[in-house]
């Protein structure tokens, strides 16, 4: 909902005027004076008699509303020829113009054309762009009454700041119904933001060419360097209030309660960053808040898991037995690769497998269930958190009018061709579907391509792996447990490997993400989407498809590849072929979650810092530079206006990355959560930080942004469905085929010695036999390779699978103990989805969409507008006939000065 100031409708009135305004006569509201003597009676003010925050004209009243700077260069006609043009029809389109020479700037090259829409083109375009002011106070009353309310008192702003107007039903502007609305000033009816929304509309839409009237926009004149900046403007400097009386310090007001790190713990000023940023800037924090706030229920489980891990460590009887000298060092294993690789004994495994089981245990599942669940919840919440914003915002229906009428420039400009819309029966701009289609099969081809270079550089880290590990276990070889000492702490070849590929692997994600960043954006310019929405939708789909193979794509390989097809001694799978020489890998006797754990932790912790370090340090460097010099001048030198151009832009896409960098993480946190639950509370802190570092950025680092409608998150919501689908579906195999949980049940309740049910013996009964004389000659250790083995009469090893021993009469074949495993594991498969999808779908029906309170207030407005629209009709019909028969009675006709003309008559009299 639109909020306001109160004020009484009656007390308006209006005079309808006539003024010329370039060349073009307009019928409607006068502000107090036309344009001409307004100018000639107002005074000139000095710059360095203006205040530094001075957001106004130097008359002191009319409002800055954009800018625009440039730096002319005599020998550039056609630049000076295209800001001739262009600025002559913004003035012809109603905007007023004031130009800063380039002698008052600081740098003393940089002029700034700034620009003020009067209130005639504000109504216009507000009926254009059907944006609703308030026509009636809201007369529903708010339950206020929250229980246990004094518990939120510590995160609680200040309520000017929360909620900084009264609530009020609106509708759409109309222009012809002027005073049916609730106006008590026509210079404040329109946020800063909205005003800056209608100028940048109409610089988009401008030409200037004579020549080509196809060539408009301010893009395009950004783009060929006509001019270098087009901003609004901030309303003051963030860290203190301004000095101008007449200026609003919402900036400062942002700073001080929502961009500082020490307020991380304070909930969100909504309704004023969605006043002073615009209701799509204000969108994309509710949501941030709202996933930041769930996540906490998230992480306080994954914790309480991981707590219970801790407390049961000493029950762990599969590690004790691993790490024992007589059982696991006993044991024997068979290499892990050819020729480099010798043999090892199973307890030089014994801290994976202990760090193996803080994650591993039967916490577990029950996480993996919760997080289904959790997410499900998540996004029905969310659904009436929207719901509620839309209606507060005006934004209910919104889609509709705002964003799939309106056609991008780019769009206009690029389609010649012509056809009627069957909508608004007008002949527009359209791509011929032929074209459409081969610009649609080239975008995708480029996608599949570099998804392709993707799995490419994914297949040479695992090749890097194979062929680092035999080097690793080489160095290695003469220990008999099989690590090395590294400062002091023991590194085994899986450990080391693991870790040195995931920091290889995250290299190359970032790299390609960066290379393909300016190759989906490219793409999507080439396929000439028609709305902005269309548009974010198109490379929302393209950037999340790539970076989801990117950053996935090795967790995936981790969880579901590795460790699944090595064969068994004596027949060994390899990568390519056995000329390859790269013998598939094997996971531990623990099984792969350890290692799946930590490519998780190196690759969602370096995003997420990596991230954070992007955002704020470089933003904050480069601002250092370019005011370097300003820094020096005095303050009245160095304007509102010069000090914002000398702030980074945050670009069209700025919000897409932000969208893009926390679904990535919601992926990490689903997809995977079942091998590590305490990335919940990672995802947490960062996104504590994450809040406040992008507040601190937007208020204090980046020009302030143009305003833009947006009624919901876009095509993310969709995305984030998908995820929460997947993720079921991935964390059930993940605690079947990644964890070692299925195994150790069967065990437990089928498998166990004696009648006692104990783990006891698990180890033994996981481990194949394999006879060393049967090894080929090419899998065969290498003379020499460990000097220990050499000393023992060993003639078997063992290898972590359900094989029947050497001399069985199925040797080497799978047990009935492997099929009973691989048949508990694709029942837990079955009964896990099945559990979890009938609860979301549950959850889902049960929590309806929109808020009951919200729908009966929408009813209420849609009531009143045509209730108030009946009576403001019906009371100017009235009027207008009271007029008429006022006029009928003075009229006389010329040939007679009879009788005043009768009403049937009066169109003829008035001729």
């Amino acid at each position: 909902m639109n909020r306001g100031k109160p004020v009484d409708a009656t007390l308006i009135e209006m005079d309808r005027t006539v003024w010329s305004n370039g060349g073009e006569e307009n019928n409607g509201f006068h502000t107090s004076l036309d344009k001409e003597s307004f100018q000639l009676e107002s005074a000139v003010v000095d710059k360095h008699h203006q205040s530094k925050d001075s957001v106004y004209f130097r008359d002191g009243i009319r409002r800055i509303d954009f800018v625009l700077s440039y730096i002319d260069d005599k020998d550039e006609v056609k630049k000076v020829e295209r800001r001739k043009e262009f600025e002559g029809n913004l003035q012809k389109a109603g905007l007023e113009l004031e130009t800063e020479d380039k002698s008052e700037s600081e740098d003393g090259k940089t002029y700034f054309l700034k620009i003020h829409v009067p209130w005639e083109v504000l109504a216009t375009y507000a009926d254009v762009l059907k944006i609703k002011v308030p026509f009636k106070a809201n007369d529903i009353p708010e339950n206020k009454d929250v229980p246990m309310s004094w518990l939120f008192t510590p995160i609680r702003l200040p309520e000017n700041v929360m909620h900084p107007e009264p609530d009020y039903f609106t509708y759409t502007f109309d222009k012809s119904k002027i005073d049916f609305f609730l106006i008590e000033d026509k210079d404040t009816l329109f946020p800063p933001s909205t005003r800056n929304r209608i100028v940048y509309y109409i610089l988009s839409r401008c030409p200037y060419s004579k020549e080509d009237k196809v060539k408009k926009g301010i893009k395009r004149l950004l783009n060929n360097g006509t001019y270098i900046a087009a901003f609004p403007l901030h309303d003051c400097r963030y860290w203190t209030r301004s000095r101008d009386p007449n200026c609003e310090s919402e900036r400062n007001e942002l700073y001080k309660f929502w961009a500082r790190f020490s307020r991380f713990y304070k909930e969100q000023p909504l309704n004023l960053i969605r006043k002073y940023y615009g209701e799509k800037i204000g969108i994309y924090f509710a949501w941030l808040g709202f996933y930041t706030e769930m996540l906490f229920y998230a992480a306080l489980v994954g914790l309480l898991c991981f707590i219970y891990g801790l407390a049961t460590y000493d029950e762990n009887v599969s590690s004790k037995e691993i790490c024992n000298e007589t059982i696991g060092g006993q044991i024997i294993m068979c290499p892990l690769c050819d020729k480099k690789c010798g043999y090892w004994k199973l307890n030089s495994t014994c801290s994976s497998s202990w760090q193996s089981y803080l994650f591993d245990n039967t916490a577990t599942v029950f996480f993996a269930i919760f997080m289904g669940i959790w997410v499900t919840l998540f996004l029905e919440f969310w659904k009436r958190r929207q719901a509620r914003l839309e209606y507060e915002w005006d934004l209910v229906d919104m889609e509709e009018e705002q964003q799939q009428m309106q056609l991008r420039p780019e769009y206009e400009i690029k389609c010649t061709d012509r056809r009627l819309n069957r909508v608004t029966q007008e002949m527009e701009p359209y791509l011929p579907a032929s074209t459409q289609c081969a610009r649609s099969v080239m975008s995708g081809v480029t996608v599949l391509f570099w998804i392709c270079l993707i799995i490419a550089s994914i297949i040479g880290v695992i090749a890097y792996r194979l062929a680092v590990f035999a080097a690793f276990a080489s160095v290695m070889k003469d220990s008999p447990t099989n690590k090395l000492e590294v400062v002091g702490s023991l590194i085994t070849p899986q450990l080391a490997t693991s870790v040195t590929a995931s920091c290889i692997n995250f290299v190359i994600i970032m790299i390609l993400n960066y290379l393909y960043e300016r190759v989906a954006i490219w793409i999507t310019d080439m396929e000439v989407p028609k709305t902005h929405l269309e548009y974010e939708n198109k490379l929302t789909v393209k950037m999340f498809l790539f970076q989801f193979v990117n950053y996935y794509s090795s967790c995936f390989y981790v969880a579901f590849f590795k460790g699944k097809f090595v064969g068994y001694p004596g027949e060994y799978e390899y990568m390519f072929s056995k000329l390859s020489g790269l013998r598939n890998e094997e996971c531990e006797p623990g099984g792969c979650l350890i290692e799946l754990t930590t490519q998780l932790v190196i690759v969602m912790t370096g995003k997420q810092v990596w991230g954070n370090i992007q955002e704020a340090l470089v933003p904050w460097l480069r601002n250092w530079w370019v005011s370097r010099n300003a820094r020096n001048h005095p303050e009245s030198l160095y304007s509102r206006w010069e000090q914002d151009n000398d702030l980074q832009c945050m670009g069209q896409l700025g919000l897409f990355y932000e969208y893009l960098e926390m679904v990535i993480q919601f992926g990490f946190i689903t997809l995977f959560v079942a091998s590590f639950p305490l990335a919940p509370l990672l995802a947490l802190i960062n996104n504590m930080v994450e809040v406040r570092v992008d507040a601190w950025k937007f208020t204090t680092q980046f020009r302030r942004p143009v305003a833009a409608k947006a009624h919901s998150i876009g095509a993310w919501e969709e995305i984030l469905n998908m995820i929460a689908v997947f993720s079921v579906v991935t964390n059930a195999f993940i605690v079947s085929f990644t964890s070692d949980m299925i195994p150790r049940l069967v065990y437990l309740y089928t498998y166990h010695p004696g009648t006692e049910i104990t783990m006891e013996g698990y180890i033994n009964n996981s481990l194949s036999v394999f006879n060393i004389s049967e090894f080929r000659p090419e899998n065969r250790p290498e003379d020499g390779e460990n000097e220990w083995f050499n000393s023992l009469n060993v003639t078997t090893c063992r290898y972590p699978d359900y094989r029947y021993p050497p001399g069985h009469e199925k040797q080497y074949k799978h047990t009935m103990q492997f099929w009973h495993i691989l048949a508990a594991k694709m029942a837990f498969i079955i009964i896990m989805e099945h559990v979890v999808f009938v609860v979301k779908f549950f959850v889902a029906w049960l929590i309806p969409d929109v808020p009951s309170d919200v729908k009966a207030r929408i009813k209420r407005e849609r009531y009143l507008i045509q209730e108030y629209l009946h009576d403001y009709e019906l009371e100017k019909l009235k009027v207008q006939l009271r007029q008429n028969r006022e006029n009928i009675e003075e009229c006389t006709c010329p040939t007679t000065a009879a009788p005043p003309v009768k009403l049937e008559v009066f169109s003829d009299c008035l001729t």
